[in-house]
């Protein structure tokens, strides 16, 4: 019955093309404008109203199909069956890499649009099958807590914006007129948790933290090209965020000229009379979203602008100017053209050789070395290694959550098992539950693994314990972290095995959000942090291991010691937190991260020591490796403002440079700034160029007294003037 199904289709959709093609707005021929104001002067209202959530139905009297809007691409295709899965943006963030996260864009738009294509073929246009992306997630990541903190970018603005751009840049593609795909930025803004109050939460940061932290990424995607932006669910300031005049009109529209497309969060516009309380009825919550600014309901609300018109409280014009940002994104797409540059894109792409070998290499750079006796990296003949925990062999600790799903899923077992050689004994056992004490008192594990040369251990947080709201079937806290601590079943086994055997432990963790390893780390003789790596990252896990790869991953995220050191939860003020504002000693601070290798930064050469408002600051140095291997190495540049008159971060990134050098090389590196960048946000939120002295710092981690402690102090630092 296959065959005769598919002629139908093919015989329906044929017809529709013919008859479509009498209309202007497919006349590619024309400017986009044209062909927009011509399809909706076709429309009815209530067909307009229809277009306006994310489940668009066809209008076959115009040939236009149906479309779903909601569609996910965090970290690979997701919720749509097979695809590449690279990953977490988390760890992606540890990368620090930019032109790896446009690679990574690039290829998961091209994955996107094969599975689009044949999934047009088919008339399946299901949820998740479609090219708006709702990717990525921009949002601050200022509380550990906080259980969507994997799909961030990390704790500061500059990194989430840069690789957000580089992100949104590979996924978009380069045409001036199609889109590739459809990015969205998302959740605007100041939407960081508590997830078990997100539909009601009211978030009010002083506006110094709002201009300095919360908002910059968002400002320099939508200023860069960026489809769509999705606002938040929580209110910001009293006003729901997808309600909020001054983040939907006096920042996006005015302020950043953004001309695209703004989508509610999910269900986010049924909480303004049911959450938030501000409105009576989801006939007045579509209103007042609708005249806000929103242009697409990812909801079931905007089926009620029919009465708000009725009633009076929007206008046709209003459906009309949102209609419009829709319209303009499925046109750049190419969904009302018979062809496009990207509609032949083959299947054949989906999990190609290419993209296996670029999760992988995410996954390698993504790596942090945390801690390391001179026991890593580990030799191949080994006479025996052994390797316990549950997360060893678990793809869901690879997978992390808005994933895809893979038929190449390398779990560390497997990683581990392909890279010894042959002759060596490798053991494995599971060893302990993943949050659950043993029933069985015999447990052989532990007498096994003290037999052992080495013994790995792969302990940590999955998806269970954190995610988005609800999504964590083992938290007690709506999918957030009460504590940073990993299960207590899990530490004690660290015990246990600790006492059983004095050959070195490697310990790997997983997870997606800072850990307290405190006490991890007095026990381990070597410390891995894999977060959650994606198909292949038991290979990326192996390679690192064993010295395949020097580990270059660097921590986007401050690791503090315990809870205890950081604010209230539900306060949004960044006094405390993050590495620019936190006053206590970190476990791992940001920007930390080991290496194989033994490197050295020359003195800096700067061009000038005082500087006027219109000049660049150019510094130069070498950056050696005196290792015998090749190695990546991420150079971090801060600056400090020292004479300024108000509350100004301990340290601030302005650049990165991820730089590979074979052994024994030596490579000048050179960053141009100008001296606007030394800008600095006072108490009204105003972005300031203050005279007098700054530090700058140049090296490969934060320069603190506790990188230094761990082993990381190739820094340097001087001291320049602005007149």
């Amino acid at each position: 019955m296959k065959k005769p199904i598919l002629l139908i289709f093919a015989v329906i959709t044929f017809g529709f093309s013919l008859y479509a093609q009498e209309f202007p707005f497919r006349n590619e021929k024309l400017e986009v404008e044209q062909r927009i104001f011509d399809l909706m002067n076709r429309m009815t209202v209530d067909e307009k109203i229809a277009q306006l959530k994310y489940d668009s139905p066809g209008i076959e009297r115009l040939g236009i199909p149906a479309y779903n809007w909601w569609s996910e691409g965090l970290h690979g295709v997701a919720r749509f069956g097979r695809a590449t899965v690279f990953p977490q943006p988390i760890a992606m963030a540890a990368t620090f890499d930019t032109q790896l996260i446009q690679r990574v864009g690039d290829a998961i738009s091209s994955e996107a649009r094969a599975k689009f294509n044949e999934a047009q073929k088919i008339g399946n246009y299901t949820q998740y099958g479609g090219l708006t992306l709702w990717s990525p997630n921009i949002n601050i990541f200022r509380d550990p807590r906080w259980g969507r903190g994997m799909e961030t970018w990390g704790e500061d603005p500059f990194l989430t914006g840069s690789m957000g751009v580089a992100f949104v840049k590979g996924m978009q593609g380069e045409d001036p007129y199609y889109l590739k795909v459809a990015a969205c930025a998302k959740h605007l803004a100041v939407h960081s948790g508590p997830e078990s109050e997100r539909h009601s939460f009211d978030a009010r940061p002083s506006v110094k933290d709002l201009y300095e932290t919360y908002t910059p990424a968002f400002e320099l995607l939508l200023r860069n090209g960026v489809a769509s932006v999705m606002c938040g669910y929580n209110r910001l300031y009293g006003e729901p965020c997808c309600a909020s005049n001054l983040l939907l009109k006096e920042l996006t529209r005015k302020r950043w000229n953004f001309s695209g497309q703004i989508v509610s969060d999910c269900w986010a516009i049924s909480d303004f009379h049911a959450g938030h309380k501000v409105t009576n009825n989801v006939v007045e919550s579509a209103a007042v979203a609708l005249k806000a600014g929103v242009d697409m309901d990812c909801g079931d609300e905007f089926p009620a602008l029919k009465k708000a018109l009725e009633q009076g409280l929007i206008t046709e014009t209003d459906i009309d100017n949102a209609l419009k940002n829709n319209m303009r994104v499925r046109f750049r797409l190419g969904l009302f053209d018979e062809k496009n540059k990207y509609a032949e894109i083959p299947s054949s792409v989906v999990g190609c050789s290419a993209h296996k070998q670029l999760a992988r290499e995410a996954a390698q750079k993504a790596i942090v070395l945390l801690k390391n006796n001179n026991v890593l990296p580990l030799s191949k003949n080994l006479k025996h290694l052994y390797l316990i925990g549950p997360q060893a062999a678990d793809v869901d600790i690879l997978l992390g959550n808005y994933n895809g799903q893979t038929d190449d899923a390398r779990t560390i077992l497997e990683g581990i098992t392909s890279k010894v050689n042959l002759g060596t004994r490798l053991g494995y056992r599971r060893g302990f539950m993943y949050d659950q004490l043993n029933k069985n008192e015999i447990n052989w594990a532990l007498d096994e693994a003290k037999e052992a040369e080495t013994v790995i251990a792969v302990v940590g947080l999955s998806t269970l314990s954190e995610g988005e709201e609800g999504e964590a079937i083992a938290s007690d806290f709506k999918s957030d972290r009460r504590t940073l601590r990993i299960p207590e079943t899990q530490m004690k086994y660290l015990r246990e095995l600790r006492a059983k055997t004095k050959k070195p432990l490697i310990i790997v963790l997983t997870g997606g959000s800072p850990i307290n390893v405190t006490e991890i780390s007095e026990m381990a003789d070597a410390l891995l942090f894999a977060w959650y790596p994606g198909q292949a990252g038991g290979d990326a896990v192996a390679d690192v291991i064993f010295g395949d790869v020097s580990p270059s991953g660097k921590l986007p995220i401050t690791f503090p010691k315990s809870e205890s050191q950081l604010p209230d939860y539900k306060d949004y003020s960044m006094a405390g937190r993050t590495y620019k504002y936190m006053t206590e000693e970190p476990a791992y601070p940001f920007g930390f991260g080991l290496s194989y290798a033994k490197t050295e930064l020359s003195e800096p050469k700067i061009n000038k020591l005082k500087f006027s408002k219109n000049d660049s600051i150019v510094v130069e140095c070498n950056f050696s490796n005196l290792s015998i291997n090749t190695i990546d190495e991420v150079i971090q540049f801060y600056i400090q403002a020292i004479d300024a008159p108000f509350v100004t971060p301990k340290f601030d990134l302005k650049n990165i440079q991820r730089i590979r050098l074979s052994r024994n090389e030596s490579k000048l590196i050179r960053v141009k700034m100008p001296v606007s960048e030394l800008m600095q946000v006072n108490e009204k939120g105003e972005k300031v160029l203050l005279k007098g002295n700054y530090k700058l710092f140049w090296g490969t981690s934060l320069p603190t007294e506790r990188s230094k402690a761990l082993g990381a102090n190739n820094w340097k630092e001087f001291i320049i003037k602005v007149k």
